[in-house]
Protein backbone atom coordinates (compact mmCIF):
# COMPACT_ATOMS: atom_id res chain seq x y z
CA UNK A 1 0.00 0.00 0.00
CA UNK A 2 1.67 3.17 -1.33
CA UNK A 3 2.28 5.93 1.83
CA UNK A 4 0.35 9.32 1.35
CA UNK A 5 2.35 12.60 1.73
CA UNK A 6 1.33 14.26 5.52
CA UNK A 7 -0.79 17.29 2.96
CA UNK A 8 -2.84 14.43 1.52
CA UNK A 9 -3.41 13.03 4.82
CA UNK A 10 -7.23 13.59 6.65
CA UNK A 11 -4.96 14.13 9.87
CA UNK A 12 -3.08 17.04 8.32
CA UNK A 13 -6.60 18.54 6.77
CA UNK A 14 -8.18 18.82 10.52
CA UNK A 15 -4.87 19.92 11.49
CA UNK A 16 -5.40 22.96 9.26
CA UNK A 17 -9.14 23.43 10.28
CA UNK A 18 -8.41 23.46 13.64
CA UNK A 19 -5.75 26.25 13.21
CA UNK A 20 -7.96 28.23 11.32
CA UNK A 21 -10.65 28.35 13.64
CA UNK A 22 -8.18 28.86 16.70
CA UNK A 23 -6.93 31.75 14.50
CA UNK A 24 -10.28 33.18 13.67
CA UNK A 25 -11.40 32.95 17.29
CA UNK A 26 -8.27 34.85 18.30
CA UNK A 27 -8.40 36.85 15.99
CA UNK A 28 -12.01 37.91 16.93
CA UNK A 29 -11.14 37.88 21.07
CA UNK A 30 -8.44 40.43 19.50
CA UNK A 31 -10.13 43.03 17.82
CA UNK A 32 -12.70 42.83 20.37
CA UNK A 33 -10.17 43.75 23.19
CA UNK A 34 -7.96 46.10 21.88
CA UNK A 35 -10.86 48.09 19.75
CA UNK A 36 -13.40 48.08 22.88
CA UNK A 37 -12.57 45.46 25.72
CA UNK A 38 -9.25 47.18 26.94
CA UNK A 39 -10.52 50.71 26.12
CA UNK A 40 -10.44 51.17 29.87
CA UNK A 41 -6.88 49.32 30.77
CA UNK A 42 -5.22 51.56 28.38
CA UNK A 43 -6.88 54.81 29.19
CA UNK A 44 -5.16 53.49 32.75
CA UNK A 45 -1.20 53.51 31.08
CA UNK A 46 1.39 56.00 31.46
CA UNK A 47 1.72 57.66 27.91
CA UNK A 48 4.53 55.01 26.73
CA UNK A 49 2.94 52.47 27.93
CA UNK A 50 -0.64 53.73 25.70
CA UNK A 51 1.99 53.74 22.94
CA UNK A 52 3.31 50.23 23.03
CA UNK A 53 -0.46 48.81 23.77
CA UNK A 54 -1.04 50.31 20.47
CA UNK A 55 1.98 48.83 18.46
CA UNK A 56 1.44 45.56 20.24
CA UNK A 57 -2.40 45.35 19.07
CA UNK A 58 -1.22 45.68 15.52
CA UNK A 59 1.66 43.40 16.41
CA UNK A 60 -1.01 41.00 16.98
CA UNK A 61 -3.24 42.09 14.36
CA UNK A 62 -0.44 41.28 11.49
CA UNK A 63 0.49 38.08 13.37
CA UNK A 64 -3.08 37.05 13.16
CA UNK A 65 -3.71 37.82 9.56
CA UNK A 66 -0.54 36.54 8.34
CA UNK A 67 -1.63 32.86 9.86
CA UNK A 68 -5.05 33.25 8.45
CA UNK A 69 -3.57 34.01 5.31
CA UNK A 70 -1.19 31.26 5.14
CA UNK A 71 -3.86 28.94 6.39
CA UNK A 72 -6.58 29.87 3.66
CA UNK A 73 -4.20 29.32 1.24
CA UNK A 74 -3.51 25.16 2.93
CA UNK A 75 -7.02 25.21 2.42
CA UNK A 76 -7.43 26.16 -1.06
CA UNK A 77 -4.37 23.59 -1.78
CA UNK A 78 -6.36 20.94 0.58
CA UNK A 79 -9.93 21.82 -1.92
CA UNK A 80 -8.04 21.30 -5.29
CA UNK A 81 -8.40 24.97 -5.79
CA UNK A 82 -4.55 26.07 -5.47
CA UNK A 83 -1.28 23.28 -6.68
CA UNK A 84 0.48 22.60 -3.49
CA UNK A 85 3.99 23.95 -5.77
CA UNK A 86 1.73 27.25 -6.31
CA UNK A 87 1.45 27.70 -2.04
CA UNK A 88 5.44 27.36 -1.70
CA UNK A 89 5.52 30.68 -3.77
CA UNK A 90 7.09 33.40 -1.57
CA UNK A 91 3.79 35.52 -1.13
CA UNK A 92 2.07 33.09 -0.20
CA UNK A 93 4.16 31.96 2.51
CA UNK A 94 4.08 32.53 6.04
CA UNK A 95 5.01 36.53 6.97
CA UNK A 96 7.52 36.76 9.40
CA UNK A 97 5.91 37.50 12.39
CA UNK A 98 6.92 41.01 14.30
CA UNK A 99 8.89 41.45 17.52
CA UNK A 100 7.71 41.97 20.41
CA UNK A 101 9.95 42.86 23.39
CA UNK A 102 9.54 41.26 26.59
CA UNK A 103 10.23 43.93 28.72
CA UNK A 104 7.38 46.32 26.80
CA UNK A 105 4.76 43.28 27.19
CA UNK A 106 5.43 43.15 30.93
CA UNK A 107 3.70 46.51 31.16
CA UNK A 108 0.81 45.91 29.48
CA UNK A 109 -2.58 44.96 31.03
CA UNK A 110 -2.82 41.19 31.65
CA UNK A 111 -5.19 40.41 29.05
CA UNK A 112 -3.07 42.25 26.47
CA UNK A 113 -0.01 40.39 27.82
CA UNK A 114 -2.09 36.75 26.54
CA UNK A 115 -3.35 38.44 23.63
CA UNK A 116 0.50 38.81 22.98
CA UNK A 117 1.31 35.35 24.21
CA UNK A 118 -1.44 33.71 22.18
CA UNK A 119 -0.52 35.14 18.43
CA UNK A 120 3.07 34.43 19.45
CA UNK A 121 2.25 30.50 20.19
CA UNK A 122 -0.25 30.57 17.03
CA UNK A 123 2.73 31.97 14.65
CA UNK A 124 4.90 29.70 15.87
CA UNK A 125 3.62 26.86 15.67
CA UNK A 126 2.43 27.83 11.91
CA UNK A 127 5.83 28.65 11.25
CA UNK A 128 7.06 25.08 11.68
CA UNK A 129 4.42 23.67 9.46
CA UNK A 130 5.15 26.39 6.83
CA UNK A 131 8.76 25.26 6.92
CA UNK A 132 7.90 21.57 7.08
CA UNK A 133 6.47 22.25 3.90
CA UNK A 134 9.29 23.58 1.84
CA UNK A 135 11.16 20.87 3.41
CA UNK A 136 8.98 18.16 2.68
CA UNK A 137 8.70 19.22 -1.15
CA UNK A 138 11.10 18.86 -3.82
CA UNK A 139 12.01 21.81 -6.51
CA UNK A 140 11.31 19.53 -9.11
CA UNK A 141 11.91 15.91 -9.78
CA UNK A 142 15.11 14.59 -11.41
CA UNK A 143 12.84 12.80 -13.71
CA UNK A 144 11.27 15.99 -15.25
CA UNK A 145 14.71 18.03 -14.95
CA UNK A 146 16.11 14.90 -17.15
CA UNK A 147 13.32 15.58 -19.77
CA UNK A 148 13.51 19.52 -20.14
CA UNK A 149 17.56 18.80 -20.64
CA UNK A 150 16.92 16.21 -23.59
CA UNK A 151 13.94 18.29 -24.78
CA UNK A 152 16.41 21.46 -25.07
CA UNK A 153 18.90 19.03 -26.49
CA UNK A 154 16.83 17.97 -29.87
Amino acid sequence: MPVRPLADSPVHRRLIDALYVEAMVLADDARGYFDEGGRVEREALAPMARVTFSCESLKVTTRLMHVIAWLLTQRAVLAGELRPRDALDPSRRLGEQPVSEAASVRELPEQARAMVAASIDLHRRVARLDAAQVLGTPEESPARQMMQRLAMAF
